[in-house]
């Protein structure tokens, strides 16, 4: 039975992960974050919550033990975090990872659409590309998620782009980012070693729908 550490659980992302993990699988899951108290309480006999900081070493160390699979969904520090990440999972030898970055990294979102999004994240775009880098030359096996602007709406419904492709759409739900992630847990082949785009199709447009 596979074991899935989220890092950074009490994120949206990870969240919609962690309900996805719980009713489309048998995995055990372990939750990393910060504070245990902002945790939801799942009913579930198979959620261990371990709280620590993503930029220690040592906290993430600890947290690789007996896991197979790994899930960063974080923000802030994001290219410390993958520096202590990338060097854990290589010390612990668990090799598989799906790392959340952003939209926009390589300049490859179009139009206005694109003009919005440096204009909404401008200050994390550098940060969030040398956190892709570092994972991309760690010799894990990576797959780097790059998903639209989210949305809570209740469906599963995506396309990808590939890192050399321009971007489509302009939003996607939590539920099917959260819904690729479980894919992959399932079968680790999938969209190995990739950075791919994440979007809702037919989503074209110089902001999300709801703005």
């Amino acid at each position: 039975m596979r074991r899935v550490l989220i890092l950074g659980a009490n994120g949206a992302v990870a969240k919609a992960a962690i309900n996805s993990f719980l009713e489309n699988t048998n995995y055990t899951l372990r939750l990393f974050l910060r504070d245990a108290n902002r945790l939801p309480d799942y009913a579930s006999d198979r959620i261990r919550v371990r709280e620590g900081d993503a930029t220690n070493y040592e906290d993430v160390e600890n947290a690789m033990d007996d896991v197979d699979f790994v899930v960063a969904s974080l923000s802030g520090e994001l290219d410390k975090e993958a520096t202590v990440i990338a060097k854990a999972m290589a010390n612990k030898n668990v090799k598989r990872l799906v790392f959340v970055t952003a939209l926009g990294i390589y300049d490859e979102v179009p139009g206005n659409f694109g003009a919005w999004v440096k204009d909404q994240v401008s200050d994390k775009l550098k940060v969030y590309r040398e956190a892709a880098d570092i994972i991309e030359s760690s010799g894990l096996d990576y797959t780097i998620l790059r998903p639209a602007w989210l949305s809570h709406k209740n469906e599963i419904d995506y396309e990808t782009t590939a890192k050399n492709e321009p971007f489509k759409g302009t939003e996607v739900s939590r539920k099917s980012v959260a819904a690729v992630i479980v894919n992959i847990a399932k079968d680790p082949e999938l969209y190995l070693n990739e950075n791919i785009g994440i979007n809702k199709p037919n989503s074209t447009g110089d902001k999300p729908s709801w703005l």
